[in-house]
């Protein structure tokens, strides 16, 4: 095991700069996972530190060793890709052991780890086939047990899951985070997929546009976003974001939208008068037993079983709520919202900060 530090990375092709600038620090055995939208950088990265790019500024290190001019093949780096990369001709047990053997590893050592990590993800069964013999969910086991044999300081996972359907994505979720907590690697894990992030990650850094928007674990990046990028991709549904003008009178502050008035959290900061956006995740949204609270008007209603979410228009604005449970509402109703105002978030419209 080892820590990881990225000291200002830079990353350019030609005259096109696509990493700005990124610092941050790996802990010895944790598992840090990169999320952002497609293009923003978070491949590039990983690569760079598996050595499969080279780094245009900055330094990358390895257990405390600058890693920068080192070949990938000395890092002691393990890299799992969204394509598997097996050998079609091997069977499960040559295609695990293949990095040993090239490194002339004594054959009794090599075999009894391959029968190891076997043993952890469940494929003793398959050594002997063939990877068109397998699942798609077998051969990303394999491809994860090839790493695991190398027994390396780092874990590089590079989308794995992507090319696995929805069902088999969830299982192989918690194998990955499962086999983590056996093996306690360092790991980095990168994701397009908020919700892979959420729920592997002991930290999340959130990339856009090649830079970092935020660090956290990932219920603090729920609970408190520092701005409004990290705000609308944490969480699924999506945060609601209302644009609006703040007001302060007396003490009481909200915000005020199309004739609607939000509430917000005592603490907010910000002056009267400011252009504001407003945000409320779907489930801090409740519907009121009486006809008190904003009225709105159902536009679909979607059952998923132990919750309900509802489409809905406020003015001229649409916002979704996630409801526990059931609800008699339908669409053309009129509904009133109870909103948990120390739940809500105010963000400067300018600048996207996140106040108070």
């Amino acid at each position: 095991m080892a820590s990881v530090g990225f000291k200002n990375i830079e990353k350019a092709y030609g005259a096109v700069k696509v990493i700005h600038g990124i610092g941050f620090d790996i802990q010895d055995g944790e598992f840090v996972v990169l999320v952002g939208p497609s293009g923003c950088g978070k491949s590039t990265l990983l690569r760079m530190l598996a050595g499969l790019e080279e780094i245009t500024g900055g330094e990358i290190t390895i257990d405390g060793r600058r890693v920068n001019d080192l070949e990938s093949k000395d890092r002691d780096i393990a890299m799992v890709f969204q394509s598997y990369a097996l050998y079609p001709h091997m069977t499960v047990r040559e295609n695990m052991g293949f990095s040993l053997r090239l490194r002339n590893a004594d054959k009794a050592m090599t075999e009894k780890r391959v029968l190891d990590a076997a043993r952890i993800l469940n494929l003793d069964q398959l050594l002997e086939r063939h990877p068109r013999e397998l699942s798609g969910g077998q051969r990303q086991r394999v491809a994860m047990g090839r790493a695991i044999v190398r027994d390396p300081k780092v874990f590089l996972f590079d989308e794995p899951l992507r090319n696995l359907d929805a069902k088999l994505r969830v299982a192989m979720r918690a194998e990955i985070k499962a086999l983590h907590q056996r093996l306690k690697t360092t790991t980095v894990y990168v994701t397009h997929d908020q919700i892979e992030a959420m729920t592997m990650a002991d930290r999340i850094v959130v990339m856009h546009d090649g830079i970092i928007e935020q660090i956290g674990t990932p219920l603090e990046l729920y609970d408190h976003p520092g701005n409004l990028f990290v705000a609308q991709f944490i969480g699924s549904p999506a945060m609601n974001v209302i644009a609006g003008t703040l007001h302060g009178a007396g003490g009481e502050t909200e915000v005020g939208s199309a004739g609607t008035r939000w509430p917000v959290p005592q603490q907010v900061g910000g002056s009267n008068g400011q252009a504001v956006h407003y945000g409320i995740r779907p489930g801090d949204i409740h519907l009121s037993p009486t006809a008190h609270g904003i009225a709105a008007t159902v536009i679909v209603v979607e059952p998923t079983g132990a919750e309900t979410e509802l489409l809905l228009r406020v003015g001229d604005t649409q916002v979704i709520a996630v409801i526990h449970g059931r609800t008699a509402a339908r669409p053309d109703e009129t509904v009133h919202l109870v909103i948990d105002a120390d739940k809500a978030h105010v963000f400067d419209s300018a600048s996207g900060h996140r106040l108070g």
